[in-house]
């Protein structure tokens, strides 16, 4: 505040500046912002509690609380939230009695939360709050969506979603956080964390097969094919090819689409685990990628639109196949240190395309967090990981002529070829600065 006097025909009138705090303008506007959008959801589909007006009042209502909290304690939120709650359980127990039928806690919930984002608007936790609002926005927009996903989920559905909440959430924080073993690269609480990456990309890529791989035609289930196995995938069409189910062009299509998501999720998969050296391999993948994605275009233009195949994905949260997968990554990075210690930095190459024809995933992660540790370089790193992912896809289309036919075989020989000739002549002759 500041005070001053002004002249006026000989008299001075006390006249009194205020200055506006921008950062309680800004938490209010904010709030006012984010419930507007919930309470136009919540209006559009006729809620039973709260509209468009509401929902903009009681973020209102949570910021000011917040605000006056600085001042007063927290008895001002509590008696904010208090107030929410009452109103809201005083709406619901009227709904239940007039409308049992459509008695819900949704809209309740959500006022909650949204008084909650008010009052999280004037802490520093902000870019949660506008988080928050705006995912509570699209779960309420997406409750038809989500609804029949639900009932359209079988027992064994649950069961790998239940399976993953064990491996990541109970496992995992039991695991101990220590390196062990010859040259200290054993840590079984990173080896289970891999375990986890890899199991919830593989559950991302079931339940998005769940949701639409029985129908998806074309390029999307190459994609999804991709996400749940490229190796499957291409197992799964070669048989349709030897069933006489699907003709050798389709198939050569959907299998390389597979292929080019699976180079892509190696990106990923050093972006989630290394991303402090991301910078300095990723231009070279990239390159890469983009080579597959030609590749692939070409391939779908020539041959049409993919059928889709009866791919019948294994359940990627099964402790079996976790635990295996943990052993493996194990294994190579084992492996890769031993051969790098006493063979040099050429031996893990060997390594790459032993593991490449088994599993890409373990040798990328395993490779990735080596490089991120300073034991290889990062010039290495890639092209080691390149390495695993062209024996891996060679690998796919041997495999591919003998559970399908040879015409399938010299199919994706050629956008094979060009691959792996793209990959060698990048490793050969990129400079890495």
């Amino acid at each position: 505040m500041m005070r001053t006097n002004l002249p006026c025909d000989n008299i001075s009138i006390p006249v009194t500046m205020s200055f506006v705090d921008y950062a309680v303008i800004s938490a209010l506007s904010l709030a006012l912002g984010l419930g507007l959008l919930i309470g136009l959801q919540r209006q559009h589909v006729g809620s039973e509690f709260g509209g468009i007006r509401t929902f903009p009042l009681i973020a209102l209502l949570g910021a000011m609380c917040g605000l006056l909290s600085e001042k007063w304690g927290g008895i001002v939120m509590a008696g904010g939230l208090v107030g929410v709650a009452g109103t809201a359980l005083g709406s619901n127990l009227r709904r239940s009695k007039d409308e049992p039928d459509r008695a819900g806690q949704t809209p309740e919930a959500a006022a909650l939360v949204t008084f909650a984002c008010g009052a999280l608007l004037t802490t520093e936790y902000r870019p949660y709050a506008i988080a928050i609002a705006g995912l509570t926005a699209v779960l309420l927009h997406l409750k038809d969506f989500l609804h029949k996903f639900a009932r359209n989920l079988s027992d064994r559905d649950i069961q790998a979603i239940m399976r993953f909440a064990v491996v990541s959430l109970i496992v995992l924080p039991l695991v101990p956080d220590t390196e062990f073993g010859p040259f200290k690269v054993l840590n079984p609480h990173r080896i289970w964390w891999m375990v986890v990456l890899i199991v919830g990309i593989g559950l991302a890529g079931y339940v998005s097969f769940r949701l639409f791989g029985q129908r998806a035609g074309g390029w999307l289930s190459g994609i999804l094919g991709g996400l749940v196995s490229s190796t499957a995938t291409t197992v799964a069409y070669a048989r349709q090819v030897q069933s006489n189910f699907t003709n050798v062009g389709l198939a050569t299509s959907v299998i390389m689409i597979a292929s080019t998501v699976a180079a892509l999720r190696v990106i990923v998969e050093v972006a989630l685990v290394a991303p402090n050296i991301l910078s300095k391999i990723a231009a070279p993948l990239c390159i890469f990628l983009a080579l597959m994605i030609l590749i692939a275009l070409i391939m779908g233009r020539q041959n049409g639109e993919p059928a889709p195949a009866t791919l019948k994905p294994g359940n990627p949260a099964e402790l079996k196949s976790a635990l295996l997968f943990g052993a493996i990554y194990a294994v190579i990075t084992l492996g890769s240190a031993t051969a790098h210690h006493y063979y040099g930095t050429g031996a893990i190459y060997g390594v790459a395309v032993i593991s490449g024809v088994a599993d890409v995933d373990a040798i990328t992660l395993a490779t990735a967090n080596q490089a991120a540790a300073g034991l290889i370089e990062s010039s290495t790193a890639w092209r080691v990981i390149l390495v695993a992912f062209l024996t891996n896809l060679v690998f796919k289309s041997f495999l591919a002529g003998l559970l399908g036919s040879g015409k399938l075989f010299a199919r994706l020989l050629i956008p094979t070829t060009i691959a792996v000739i793209g990959g060698a002549a990048l490793m050969l002759f990129w400079n890495d600065g």
